[in-house]
């Protein structure tokens, strides 16, 4: 048997893959990529002669079956995601019957989409003394919510949200937020496709309006929606700062 490995491709840019997922690609036999999300250009570190698949047509019992078939040929076989992949795939029910059939798994870490769209809103998730909490969460669809985990009450925290998934949704997702106390002026960033070249785009606006201005631009999926306090932070005078370099903060290699 051979290794699968779970490589996390970025959230689009072929050049954010990590260096390390670009090396597994490298070296991979047969790579089974989620087309329907990731770029093709991802695609570029595979070597001449590795089969490639595109899973968007197959349910789970065919990418399991795909793996595992390509694991007794190959020694080195990829499972390509979107982002991160232990974050919002389905690795735990893919690697159930790997391990079941003694297949040895290896994880590599991505770049996730909401690190990918703060940056290019060029936004910071947290602030001090504003917000130092960063919620990723999900606006309930054909997946539930488990308990204790409904969007509305996680609103309440009043911290940085990244939601995703959930932009098919934005208006009840902009409705729920206000009625978890969150003002209808409160600022909201939606990035779509971040970091794809030539087609990521960031829209701006409140509470109030985000629904419109996505439904205006087009903006109905991979889209990372982002509301938080830390919101617009750069243009903010007199706001309160780190105490990490604070000049009187004494710390292991500066003393006071």
């Amino acid at each position: 048997m051979g290794k699968v490995w779970f490589v996390g491709a970025g959230p689009g840019a072929p050049d954010l893959i990590t260096v390390r997922g670009s090396q597994v690609l490298a070296q991979a036999d047969a790579i089974l990529y989620t087309g329907s999300l990731v770029a093709e250009t991802a695609l570029q570190w595979a070597p001449q002669g590795c089969e490639i698949a595109d899973s968007k047509a197959m349910d789970l019992a065919q990418v399991t079956d795909w793996l595992l078939t390509r694991a007794e040929r190959h020694a080195t076989v990829v499972r390509l995601q979107t982002g991160d992949p232990t974050l919002y795939g389905v690795l735990a029910e893919l690697a159930r019957p790997l391990d079941a059939a003694g297949v040895d798994i290896g994880i590599v870490p991505g770049v996730s989409s909401a690190m990918a769209a703060a940056a290019a809103a060029g936004e910071c998730l947290t602030l001090p003394e504003v917000t130092q909490t960063v919620i990723f969460t999900r606006f309930a669809g054909r997946t539930p919510m488990p308990p204790g985990e409904s969007f509305a009450a996680l609103a309440r925290h009043g911290c940085t949200l990244c939601v995703f998934l959930s932009i098919e949704r934005i208006a009840a997702v902009a409705e729920t937020l206000q009625g978890a106390g969150w003002t209808a002026d409160a600022p909201v960033v939606v990035v779509h496709k971040a970091t794809w070249p030539g087609e990521e785009q960031v829209l701006r606006g409140s509470l109030s309006d985000i629904a419109a201005r996505c439904q205006a631009a087009g903006i109905v999926r991979q889209a990372m929606i982002l509301v938080s306090p830390a919101l617009g932070a750069r243009r903010r005078a007199g706001a309160a700062t780190s105490k990490l370099y604070d000049a009187g903060f004494e710390r292991r290699f500066r003393g006071k």
